[in-house]
């Protein structure tokens, strides 16, 4: 047997040994750690987005009595989420088989182990980073009751929002089920984020009735600095948001980047110019108002987009969500004191709807998946956005009359004319 014999049979006992699972194992999936470090940090925005960045916007808006209130909904919120996303929620959103909801298999994750990975990552970092978008989703809501709700309702109504509303759309659209089957384009939160909060948000504060000398007798927010703060620190946050959606330190993460920064860029001059024609000069809860919109509306679209394209986003967004803050108010009798729905709900479904348009390679987005127009991509996204919507919207009603029938809904007159700080948490923000 020749030398050339030899070899060629060499290669073919390997190239079997390798194509059998009997003779080899395939090697286990690898841990990428620069992929690793950077959503680490992203997990660390996320949550810097709510803590203190949320909490501090939305306090600065409200008046100096009910400041500390707002702020202990966000931290009681962050906690109980936490505690919940590891008692089941993770695992009914990541977990299974089935389309509509997953199963318990990660309860507690006693099943995950250290080694556990997920794509690239441990998978208890990816369980982190996920953990914090949980967080601030339920927080968001909290900007629709400021000053009027009983922090009983706050507790019972988020945990159960988490349960029945977040865990099913996460999975939906994130976890394999029935949208992400029908290739529904949502990079960070479009839907299970910003829907989902919109539109529970308008609902919620429809229930539980408007605060005292609405629309026309409201003070004005008490701390504008406060809250021009805390948007600085979710418009920072933000990057961990989007950027770190991609799951990857790599050229999706940095186009994610840019697109959000410039969608907060546009929105922000755009709702300031709407103000400065309407009304002689710009206000800084205007301009910090536009950036949050220009921020929620290029979510569902970052990692799809060019640059041009967050630019569109972050116009677009800041002339609806304008007209919707309106709409809601004065015209609907809303009151969804902090706009929840008209800047996170409407900023976010327009980006859903808007994102099967710019991710044309011909406007310098990444395209479509294999197979996929821009025509049946934009189908595909109205009907993500109206099952999202139909889903927050129904269950929403129902965990309010739960919540109304246990624990209450609406704090008494006394204790909202005292001010919630000191008649739920017997604190003030400021001492007289």
């Amino acid at each position: 047997m020749t030398v050339r014999m030899l070899t060629r049979l060499g290669a073919l006992i390997a190239g079997l040994a390798l194509a059998s699972p009997a003779l080899a194992q395939a090697p286990a999936p690898a841990i990428d750690h620069g992929h690793t470090a950077w959503i680490l940090s992203a997990t660390a925005l996320v949550l810097f987005m709510t803590l203190p960045g949320l909490a501090l916007f939305y306090a600065g808006l409200v008046r100096s009595k009910n400041v500390l209130s707002v702020m202990t909904h966000c931290v009681a919120i962050a906690c109980l989420a936490s505690v919940l996303w590891l008692l089941g929620v993770y695992s009914l959103a990541f977990s299974g088989s089935n389309p509509l909801i997953g199963d318990l298999a990660k309860f507690g994750l006693v099943s995950v182990g250290r080694d556990a990975v997920t794509g690239a990552l441990p998978e208890s970092v990816f369980f982190a980073f996920q953990m914090t978008f949980a967080i601030i989703t339920p927080a968001l809501i909290v900007g629709a009751f400021v000053e009027r709700i009983k922090f009983s309702a706050v507790l019972v109504f988020s945990g159960l929002w988490l349960i029945v509303v977040y865990a099913p759309v996460c999975h939906w659209v994130w976890g394999g089920g029935w949208l992400a089957q029908m290739r529904v384009m949502d990079y960070a939160g479009g839907l299970v984020v910003h829907a989902t909060a919109g539109v529970s948000a308008l609902l919620i504060a429809w229930r539980l009735g408007p605060r005292d000398g609405f629309p026309r007798d409201l003070s004005p927010p008490h701390n504008p600095g406060m809250t021009m703060m805390g948007a600085g620190m979710l418009w920072v946050g933000w990057y961990g948001f989007n950027a770190g959606s991609a799951l990857a330190a790599d050229g999706n993460a940095g186009a994610a980047l840019i697109a959000t920064h410039l969608s907060a860029a546009t929105a922000g001059l755009v709702w300031g110019a709407i103000e400065w024609k309407r009304f002689g000069r710009p206000s800084m809860v205007g301009l910090v108002t536009g950036v949050v919109a220009g921020l929620a509306t290029v979510t569902p679209a970052s990692g799809f987009v060019g640059p041009l394209g967050g630019v569109v986003l972050g116009a677009a967004g800041s002339l609806i969500c304008y007209q919707a803050v309106d709409l809601v108010k004065h015209r609907m009798k809303i009151d969804d004191s902090l706009d929840v729905f008209a800047v996170h709900g409407v900023g976010g479904i327009l980006g859903t709807l808007l994102v099967a348009v710019l991710a044309s390679p011909e406007l310098g987005g990444a395209g479509y998946a294999q197979g996929v127009t821009m025509g049946s991509q934009a189908v595909t996204q109205v009907l993500g956005v109206l099952a999202v919507c139909a889903w927050s919207g129904i269950a929403t009603l129902v965990l309010v009359f739960l919540t109304r029938r246990t624990v209450g809904l609406r704090a008494s007159d006394d204790a909202v004319d005292e001010g919630l700080d000191m008649s739920a948490h017997g604190e003030r923000a400021y001492n007289p």
